[in-house]
């Protein structure tokens, strides 16, 4: 995990920006989330300036720098020049005015440290010594030749930064003093960290959210009474080349901002292509006052330059130049494995990237080309997945697969009723030679549209209807869903003419059971009406007989 720009797991939503953000590709998917790799990153900030989720923060150190305030130790503010753009200030007083209320013991401007680096690169040039001179104020420049570009190491001054310059003169002159640096920029923290001179890093958003916590609010509206220095220029694109004094002087100076113009200008040396060049560079497009925390990051660019500029001057700071301000800039690899050809085909062929005319170099997964993204998929950066083309073919195939080899009948109508799409099974439910007879026409053409136009206009889908299809011999079970969102209408009809036939038969004959059973019941009943009717009349002459018989046997017996 990087210990100084972390991500937010809950609000990170996978949609691959800030890797097409990132210069150098440090950023590694895993289990659905962006993870930045420390070992790759030169935390420029890209990622978290472009983050559309706000799902990348910086380490809060404000927590650590009370806590050295508490101490009792004197903790002295070195505060980029940078402040003039990011504060509604026309001094550094206001400024000073502002840490001491929030219990600094004191406050000094980084461009006291940055006119000692100057110096020092005016008199690397003036020795003869250097052919190429790459400025080392920038310490995301710094690591990104470090880690990528090893072989232009010669050319990168080992020339402390302002900000580690300037926390050292504090400390030899209070050797007890604590020193925090104020700024713009995320990699100063690390930078801090690896070379000791710096005890803390706050970045500009720290400081202000600690200035609202506190209820401090830094005011100042006039100019300060001191006249403009040189040094105040470094924040901005050319700033260093501007604060040096380049008259009389076989070099050529140039000043290269942006990391991808970075990496650009570093190539150009490695060829060889330059000579007698001082080049500065900066990882952020505008220089330090366009830097990652910025507040105000979308604020106009050119009008904190021109509050740079105004505040900034041709008058030196009075700053006694130390006798050794170097620092060791060792490489520092990034211990990437690099796949072989073979390795790089066959994780193309699983991304459907079989030919060359198959790699869209489309960018949409973050990575420029197919041929990059499938090396950060052999180093497990990336996962196919993050191919979105790969995914919509994939998708679009699964999804025919299942269309046209339904037996269901499906199609789909746009807004108008016009035909979008039909798949095969409606293509032999309505006799069509192919999908080209209906596509674009109306279903008019096929079907009563009243049931579209009711879905339509009521909204109210219909879910399997039954419907005769006299015309084409067929009895269907309908399904008509409306997407409003996207203004199209679904049909899915199941054939149901062998069922409708097997219901038919069986009406037809249970009614021809109940006719043959009318009939018997009617044959029954005469014959019971017969029987009844014979009974009766024998058993009207059967009392008569047993009548007789009785009266006689009667007679006989009183006789």
């Amino acid at each position: 995990m990087n210990k100084f720009l972390q991500l937010k797991k809950s609000d990170c939503k996978n949609c691959y920006k800030c890797i097409r953000n990132c210069p150098v590709k440090s950023i590694k998917f895993a289990d659905g989330h962006a993870n930045i790799i420390p070992d790759a990153c030169i935390l420029c900030g890209r990622c978290f300036v472009g983050c559309p989720q706000d799902a990348k923060q910086i380490r809060d150190d404000v927590p650590r720098v009370k806590a050295l305030i508490a101490s009792g130790k004197r903790v002295v503010a070195s505060v980029a020049p940078s402040f003039i753009a990011e504060f509604p200030l026309m001094d550094f007083d206001a400024m000073k005015a502002a840490l001491l209320a929030l219990g600094f013991s004191d406050a000094e401007e980084t461009a006291i440290g940055a006119t000692v680096v100057k110096r020092e690169y005016e008199r690397m040039i003036a020795s003869g010594e250097h052919d190429v001179i790459i400025s080392s104020c920038c310490h995301s420049v710094n690591v990104l030749i470090q880690k990528y570009y090893p072989s232009v190491l010669p050319y990168l001054a080992g020339v402390l930064s302002p900000m580690l310059a300037h926390c050292r003169l504090i400390k030899q002159a209070d050797p007890e003093a604590v020193t925090v640096f104020i700024g713009p920029c995320i990699s100063k923290k690390e930078e801090a960290e690896q070379y000791g001179e710096c005890d803390a890093v706050l970045t500009y958003e720290e400081l202000e959210a600690w200035m609202n916590e506190a209820g401090v609010v830094p005011e100042g509206g006039g100019a300060g009474a001191d006249e403009g220095k040189r040094g105040r220029f470094f924040p901005i694109k050319g700033g260093v080349i501007k604060s040096m004094h380049t008259e009389n002087t076989d070099f050529t100076y140039l000043a290269v901002d942006g990391v991808q113009n970075c990496i650009a200008a570093i190539r150009e040396i490695e060829s060889g292509a330059l000579h007698h060049c001082f080049i500065e560079m900066n990882a952020c497009e505008g220089a330090c006052i366009n830097g990652p925390a910025i507040s105000h990051h979308h604020k106009p660019l050119l009008s904190g330059e021109v509050k740079v500029v105004h505040f900034a001057g041709d008058a030196e700071f009075a700053v006694e130049q130390p006798g050794a301000i170097d620092k060791a800039m060792p490489y520092l690899g990034t211990h990437e494995r690099i796949p072989g050809e073979a390795a790089i085909r066959e994780i193309l062929a699983k991304m459907g990237k079989t030919a060359p005319e198959h790699e869209l170099n489309c960018g949409s997964c973050g990575y420029p080309t197919c041929r990059d993204k499938a090396i950060a998929v052999y180093q497990g950066k990336a996962d196919l997945s993050m191919c979105l083309p790969f995914l919509k073919e994939k998708a679009e195939s699964f999804s025919s697969q299942i269309i046209n080899n339904t037996p269901n009948a499906i199609f789909v109508l746009d807004e108008e009723l016009n035909v979008q799409q039909i798949n095969k099974a409606a293509c032999t439910l309505f006799r069509l030679k192919s999908q080209n007879d209906i596509l674009g026409q109306p279903i008019v053409q096929l079907l009563n549209p009243a049931d579209y136009l009711s879905v339509i206009t009521t909204g109210i889908p219909v879910r399997d209807r039954r419907r005769e299809l006299p015309e084409y011999g067929s009895w269907v079970s309908e399904t008509i869903l409306y997407d409003k969102e996207y203004h199209i209408l679904f049909s899915i009809m199941r054939d149901i003419t062998a069922e409708e036939t097997r219901r038919t038969e069986y009406a037809e004959m249970c009614d021809k059971t109940v006719s043959v059973t009318n009939d018997v019941i009617e044959k029954q009943m005469r014959v019971v009406q017969e029987i009844a009717s014979l009974l009766g009349e024998t058993t009207a002459e059967t009392k008569i007989a047993l009548t007789q018989l009785k009266d006689t046997l009667q007679t006989t017996g009183k006789d």
